[in-house]
């Protein structure tokens, strides 16, 4: 008997200690709570709350729930298992707070706020109008200038109002197969998606005979019109299917290269932007499951066509990204010369001309309306200009997006049939929905891609994508590899194991926890550098107590510890305080505090 009472009081012990740990796995079947065995820091009851996530982010769900469980709170889980269940569930508004991720694909801190906190974005649930404020004012100043914008911001964003929880800042990291794969060949950009038509076998004899294999979690594609999605599940998929009027660097510098444009350049005044055109890139459709060119240029008409609707709210049903694009006004073609010679670019350097013939082997002798009649060796050349409603030199980072890729007017408009006032989920069918490139009944693929890859078709185990064959033909911008197979895993253990087994080629986003396993592969090459994607708590602000309370906010936002989370990681994630925090430098640093969470509960349970 004494000997199974000392073993009953050391299983407690064990027990009492294990309660004070970061969990590392899911048992959010068996405990729905911990409230009634762990310490917390008030002496009243603890607060119901929801956490919606979905399942992939389990460890997370599993630190966040302990930390708030132990400040106060009873914590209800709802964890769904992909993207569009999480969506529907925020949707539906079932939670109180929802562990969110933004990744600022565009490099500027503009597209870090707009989409997600202004009253009326793409992403906001937010109607704050001093947060509106700060943002519009913030937009139109200059770096050394909106340092201080920001800092408002966050401070109204995150300290005042509790609108957010930051919890961590991310690495972006990549992990190839060295032994097959070239890896001088493969980028890893801050913020713009992987760019695949550079990449090459190591022995380049397979380029054409062997497919790419890469990987990635969601096989539900949101919409392969670039303007209606802007999630992981497409943006890298979009942003090599749709060509775009400029592009990021690697570290997040505006280019031209890989773009629909030879050269742009900026007038005088920060409100008119110039882009002369290149003539060699064709659209590509598909044939039978196979690449065509379709013989049909990119040009002017497409690039107006789709500036357009990316800004017009209306021109779709579902528009995703519209608030990217609002400070676009107009989007025209420039056909006299004149206008280029007397128009002088910004902070002075010469004329509009004299910036966009740079580097061009033929200078430009006539500006044609027609795109079929460009010929650039001859000079001959189509020019647009695009004019923002008030100075807005961050319009630019917007044109390097997904949603800004450049669409076939003829073939969107042929698709796009219905009335968008009337659209009926249930019988029309719009240009880029994912069931008619989805192997089945319902396959009919009439996308029209500009960039250097298009979809040919998917099932629930893999997307297949073919090089484009009229995308810069010739040159040694044309894709290297014909074939791209994107493959579906949406465990990351698995997709790890894929790699490693040869499976895959390249694994996008390996779990920070595993780089060890990734290092220690003689195989496997590892790439990593800090990125611009930030993981935070979102509040729901409608009909909860969380909406009504900002007490309660606030004790949820004292309660998060990111030196613990780090801990966990490695030291493999960053210190956040916002979704600005990869870019602008506030100072803003978020410290878990005790003591305010009760003073916030105290005050939030007075209050009912």
């Amino acid at each position: 008997m004494k000997k199974r009472t000392l073993i009953s009081l050391l299983l407690i012990l064990v027990i009492v200690i294990s309660g004070c740990s970061v969990k590392t796995k899911s048992d959010t079947q068996s405990e729905a709570s911990t409230s009634d065995t762990t310490e917390t820091t008030t002496n009243q009851a603890p607060v119901d709350i929801t956490l919606l996530a979905q399942s992939s982010s389990e460890n997370d769900v599993n630190i966040i729930r302990d930390q708030l469980t132990k400040n106060g709170f009873n914590v209800k889980l709802n964890l769904q298992p992909d993207y569009g269940s999480y969506k529907s569930q925020q949707d539906a508004g079932n939670y109180d707070i929802a562990l969110s991720s933004w990744t600022t694909v565009t490099g500027n801190p503009d597209y870090a706020v707009r989409s997600l906190f202004k009253t009326g974005g793409d992403y906001s649930i937010l109607a704050d109008e001093e947060i509106d404020k700060l943002i519009d004012e913030a937009a139109t100043q200059t770096p050394d200038q909106y340092k201080e914008t920001y800092k408002n911001l966050e401070q109204r964003l995150v300290t005042d109002q509790a609108y957010i929880a930051p919890v961590y800042n991310s690495l972006k990291n990549q992990a190839l197969n060295k032994d097959v794969i070239n890896q001088d060949t493969v980028r890893l950009s801050k913020s713009r998606a992987m760019a695949w038509e550079p990449i090459e076998f190591k022995d380049s004899s397979k380029n054409e005979t062997d497919p790419l294999i890469l990987t990635q979690s969601a096989s539900v594609l949101t919409s392969l019109d670039p303007i209606k999605g802007n999630d992981g599940s497409i943006n890298q998929l979009n942003t090599n299917m749709y060509v775009r009027l400029v592009n990021l660097t690697d570290d997040d510098q505006l280019t031209a290269e890989g773009s629909l444009s030879h050269n742009f350049s900026i007038a005088d005044g920060n409100s008119e932007y110039y882009f002369v055109l290149r003539d060699d890139i064709n659209f590509a459709k598909i044939d039978n499951k196979k690449a065509v060119d379709t013989g049909e240029r990119v040009g002017a008409d497409d690039v107006i066509f789709s500036m357009d609707r990316a800004k017009n709210k209306d021109s779709v049903p579902d528009h995703r990204t519209y608030s990217l694009h609002e400070h676009i006004q107009k989007t025209e073609l420039v056909t006299d010369l004149s206008v280029l010679e007397s128009t002088q670019q910004t902070g002075g350097g010469g004329s509009i001309k004299d910036a966009l013939e740079q580097g061009l082997d033929s200078k430009i002798t006539e500006l044609v309306s027609d795109k079929t009649k460009a010929d650039n060796g001859a000079g001959k050349y189509q020019v647009i200009k695009l004019t923002t409603t008030e100075p807005f030199p961050q319009v630019l980072n917007y044109l390097a997006h997904q949603s800004a890729g450049i669409v076939s007017k003829k073939q969107v408009e042929s698709i796009n049939t219905y009335d968008v006032a009337s659209f009926d989920v249930n019988k029309d069918i719009p240009y880029g929905d994912q069931n008619t490139v989805t192997e089945g009944a319902a396959y009919n693929n009439t996308l029209y891609t500009s960039g250097p890859y298009i979809l040919s078709y998917k099932n629930d185990y893999e997307g297949v994508f073919l090089k484009n064959p009229g995308y810069r033909a010739g040159t040694e911008y044309a894709p290297k590899i014909s074939q791209v197979n994107v493959r579906f895993i949406a465990d990351a253990d698995s997709a790890l194991s894929a790699l490693r087994s040869g499976e895959i080629h390249l694994y996008y986003g390996v779990p920070e926890t595993k780089y060890d396993i990734v290092e220690s592969d003689s195989k496997l090459h590892l790439q990593s550098i800090p990125s611009n994607a930030v993981s935070y708590l979102l509040f729901n602000t409608t009909n909860r107590e969380v909406s009504k309370s900002s007490d309660l906010r606030k004790a949820v936002l004292y309660s998060i510890n990111q030196d613990e989370i780090l801990q966990f990681y490695k030291n493999n994630k960053l210190k956040a305080f916002s979704t600005l925090s990869p870019l602008v430098q506030t100072g803003n640093e978020l410290k878990a505090d005790p003591a305010k969470v009760k003073e916030f509960l105290s005050n939030y349970n007075a209050s009912k």
